[in-house]
């Protein structure tokens, strides 16, 4: 039975899973739901949060992205997206965990004002708390990137993918950035994997 993975494909969370599935070549369906698609019953029946995304893997159904992006490395990722040694483990898990509730909590805000809000409702000063927000925690990011490939050493690993749509979008959008080398290279070298311009780096809605 196929991997299902619910949501539309610009949604970022279901962005998280549909590039982790491209590193470890796992075939999925994605059914679209949420936003302009809207939520069937069955859907709701499964996650009665009304967001995206949810997975069925053979029967097991699952929400809350992070936890499903863990579940796929575990299962299919074991000594690449799941790292082995524990330290590296955590170490991925710690960045996962960083991308939601610092650097994408800083940036959502922009990110839905400007691209999700007619400009006649934008609330600019949101804008601004958030691009001062992103930037702040940026230099946390940078710090730890000094001397690394990926966040949680030479190899990639889960805990690049959530940040790693983040900070895409943090470049994508026409705000105001503190000049970075050290992101500016990890990004760069997302960049090149084939999951990650096909996933990620597509426009913005």
């Amino acid at each position: 039975m196929a991997l299902t993975i619910w949501g539309r494909l610009t949604s970022s969370n279901v962005q998280k899973l549909l590039w982790g599935c491209a590193e470890m070549g796992v075939p999925f369906e994605r059914p679209d739901m949420a936003g302009k698609f809207g939520f069937t019953d069955e859907y709701l029946a499964m996650n009665p949060n009304r967001v995206v995304p949810t997975i069925d893997d053979d029967g097991f159904i699952l929400w809350e992205s992070n936890a499903c992006l863990r579940y796929l490395a575990e299962k299919y990722g074991r000594g690449t997206l799941w790292p082995e040694d524990r330290h590296v483990r955590a170490d991925a898990d710690r960045w996962m965990d960083w991308a939601t509730t610092t650097f994408w909590n800083a940036l959502r805000p922009v990110f839905h004002q400007l691209i999700r809000t007619a400009p006649e409702n934008r609330n600019m000063d949101l804008v601004a708390q958030g691009v001062e927000g992103a930037a702040q925690a940026s230099t946390i990011l940078e710090r730890y990137l000094e001397g690394r490939d990926f966040v949680a050493g030479n190899e990639f690993t889960m805990g690049d993918i959530p940040i790693g749509q983040a900070v895409y979008r943090w470049y994508a959008m026409d705000i105001e950035r503190p000049e970075r080398p050290n992101i500016r290279a990890w990004y760069e070298r997302l960049g090149e994997r084939p999951g990650y311009a096909e996933y990620i780096m597509i426009p913005l809605e």
